[in-house]
């Protein structure tokens, strides 16, 4: 019972981290989004920037198809 119970405690773990890398992808790209024109900042920053956060919502989306897979396998 105690790997199950370890194996539900990593499993959470990597949701929060999945949830934090989404959140905090959002909001800094707000956060550039609305500072780029503040500061004068080229096109191609913002670009860059999108392509970033991009990246972070890919890495989540398919960090949590693993999640959800290894949830359904171990329930099934």
């Amino acid at each position: 019972m105690a790997v199950s119970s370890e194996q539900d405690q990593k499993q959470a773990r990597a949701g929060r981290v999945i949830a934090l890398v989404i959140a905090g992808a959002m909001v800094l790209w707000l956060v550039a989004q609305w500072l780029g024109p503040q500061l004068g900042l080229a096109g191609r920053y913002a670009l860059l920037i999108d392509f970033a956060a991009i990246g972070a919502l890919v890495w989540a989306l398919i960090v949590t198809l693993q999640l959800w897979r290894a949830r359904r396998d171990k329930e099934g």
